[in-house]
C-alpha cells in the first residue's frame, strides 16, 4: 500500500522518535519523552490489529511486588540487594502509575495479596514464616511501610479454600483493570499530541543520510530520527542479539459466582499459579511450570496440560463444591530472561529498546519507561549540544579577516561543530605555553599545533 501525500504529511513526516510498540513501556516512554521534550515529534506504532499485541492488554492486573516465597526462591540465584533493590523499583512503579492515572479511573484496590500454602507444603511455609520480620524490616527501610508482610491463615475458612494449610498476607499489594489502565494511558498520550497507529509490523531498518528508514509490512516505509523497542517478549524478532525469551502466561476467567467468598490477589507454587476476583468473577492465570519449554513460544495458542492443571486447582482449591462455569480463556506473551531486571539501553546507533519485564510489566513498566526517555533525550541533547552553532574565527574567504591578522591567523566561523568529525583539535593556546610560536604570529593571535 502506498501512502497518500495527506498521509505522509500527518503521521509520518519530520519524527524525531518512533517507538514500535503500544503497550505500557511504549505508552509511558512516549508520555515521558513528551515531558522532558515537548518539541520533539514522537509516533507510537504497534503490529496488533487495534490492541497491542503482547500481554499489556492481556495480562491479570495484579499491582504485585513480591510474595514470600517467590523471594526466597530468587535468593537462591541473586544477592540479598538485588532481590530486594528490584522490589524496590516494583513499588516505585506502582507508585508512579497511580501518580499518572487516578486509582478510581484504573479501578485500584488494596485489597492485599496473598501467598497460599497447601497442606502438603508446610516445610516452605514454614521457611516463609521464619523470614517475615527480617523482610519486613528491609521493606519499612526501602518503602517507609511497616509489617507488610504477616501471618493470615485464619482467613482460610472466610475465603471458603479446599486443602489450603497457610496463607501469608502481603498488606501493599493490590489489583486494578487493566484495560481501564490502558484506555487511560492512551487518554494521556493523545492529550500530548502523540499519534498512536496499530496494524503497522516493522520488517526491518536501515540508516540513511543519519535518519532511520523503517521497512513495515504494509507496503511503506517510514523515515525517523531515532527508534526505540518496547516488544518485551517479541523484541528478538527485531534485535536477536538481545536476552530475552517469550513466555506465555495463559489465563481464564469465569462468569460470576453466587457468594464468591473472597477479594483480593493470591499466589501458590511460588508465584507460578496467580488468581483474584474480577467483582464476582474469578481470573486464574499460570501454569507455565508445568512445561516450560512448550511455554517458551510466540504462540497465543491454549494447551490442554495448562487449561486442564487450572480447572483442576479451580475446582479443588479456589471453589470447592461451588458452581461456576468458564466464561473465556486467553494467553499473553511475557519477556523473561536469565535475570528478572529489564535491559534499558542503546542497542546500536540510534535504536533504542525497553524490554524484558519479567512478567512484572504493570509494576515496573511506567518505570521502565521514564527511564528509557531520560536515555533517549539525553542523547537528543548531546547531539544537539555537538553541533549547536559556536562562532569563534572565520577564514578570510568568507568574512574580512582583522586587520592585524596575518595569513596564517585568519578569523573563521564553525557553524556545524561536530565532535565526531573534529575528535581532538587544539586551537589557540596563550602566548608561553607550549612549543614556540613562529615568527609572524602576532599576540593576538598565536598558533598551538
Amino acid at each position: 500500500m502506498q501512502l497518500s501525500y495527506w498521509e505522509q504529511q500527518s503521521y509520518f513526516e519530520g519524527i524525531d522518535l518512533l517507538i514500535i510498540g503500544g503497550g505500557i513501556v511504549g505508552l509511558n516512554a512516549a508520555l515521558a519523552v513528551k515531558e522532558i521534550r515537548p518539541e520533539l515529534k514522537v509516533l507510537v506504532i504497534d503490529r496488533g490489529a487495534f490492541l497491542p499485541y503482547g500481554a499489556s492488554t492481556r495480562n491479570a492486573g495484579f499491582a504485585c511486588f513480591g510474595s514470600m516465597s517467590e523471594l526466597i526462591d530468587d535468593l537462591q540465584r541473586n544477592s540479598f540487594e538485588e532481590v530486594f533493590s528490584l522490589v524496590q523499583r516494583r513499588y516505585e512503579g506502582l507508585q508512579r502509575l497511580r501518580s499518572l492515572l487516578k486509582d478510581v479511573d484504573i479501578q485500584y484496590e488494596e485489597n492485599g495479596g496473598f501467598e497460599v500454602f497447601r497442606e502438603e507444603e508446610e516445610g516452605l511455609y514454614n521457611n516463609c514464616r521464619s523470614r517475615i520480620e527480617e523482610f519486613n524490616a528491609e521493606l519499612e527501610r526501602r518503602t517507609g511501610r511497616r509489617n507488610i508482610y504477616s501471618e493470615a491463615s485464619s482467613k482460610i475458612t472466610d475465603f471458603g479454600f479446599g486443602g489450603v494449610g497457610k496463607m501469608i498476607l502481603n498488606s501493599g499489594e493490590g489489583q486494578l483493570d487493566t484495560g481501564a489502565m490502558m484506555k487511560g494511558l492512551l487518554h494521556l498520550v493523545r492529550a500530548k499530541n502523540i499519534e498512536v497507529l496499530t496494524g503497522i509490523e516493522v520488517r526491518g531498518w536501515s540508516t540513511k543520510a543519519g535518519l532511520l528508514e523503517i521497512e513495515t509490512g504494509n507496503g511503506f516505509s517510514i523515515t525517523t530520527a531515532k527508534m526505540l523497542i518496547t516488544t518485551n517478549g517479541f523484541a528478538r524478532q527485531l534485535l536477536p542479539d538481545l536476552e530475552v525469551e517469550p513466555g506465555r502466561a495463559q489465563v481464564l476467567i469465569t462468569k460470576p459466582v453466587d457468594h464468591l467468598q473472597f477479594k483480593g490477589t493470591f499466589h501458590y507454587d511460588k508465584g507460578y499459579y496467580y488468581f483474584r476476583n474480577v467483582g464476582n468473577r474469578v481470573l486464574f492465570g499460570g501454569g507455565r511450570n508445568l512445561n516450560f519449554e512448550a511455554e517458551r513460544t510466540w504462540d497465543f495458542d491454549l494447551t490442554h496440560p495448562v487449561q486442564g492443571r487450572l480447572e483442576e486447582l479451580l475446582s479443588q482449591m479456589i471453589l470447592p463444591g461451588q458452581a461456576y462455569e468458564i466464561d473465556r480463556r486467553w494467553s499473553g506473551i511475557m519477556g523473561l530472561g536469565p535475570t528478572k531486571s529489564a535491559i534499558i539501553r542503546e542497542a546500536e546507533p540510534h535504536v533504542f529498546c525497553a524490554v524484558r519485564m519479567g512478567g512484572m510489566g504493570v509494576a515496573i513498566g511506567s518505570l521502565v519507561g521514564r527511564e528509557v526517555a531520560e536515555l533517549i533525550c539525553k542523547v537528543f541533547k548531546r547531539k544537539q549540544l555537538l553541533s549547536s552553532k559556536i562562532h569563534l574565527f572565520k577564514r578570510s574567504d568568507r568574512r574580512e579577516p582583522a586587520a592585524n591578522a596575518t595569513p596564517a591567523c585568519r578569523i573563521f566561523s564553525i557553524v556545524s561543530f561536530s565532535w565526531v568529525s573534529f575528535p581532538k583539535i587544539h586551537l589557540f593556546k596563550p602566548v608561553g605555553a607550549g612549543r614556540p610560536n613562529p615568527p609572524d604570529a602576532t599576540p593576538a593571535c598565536r598558533i598551538l599545533a
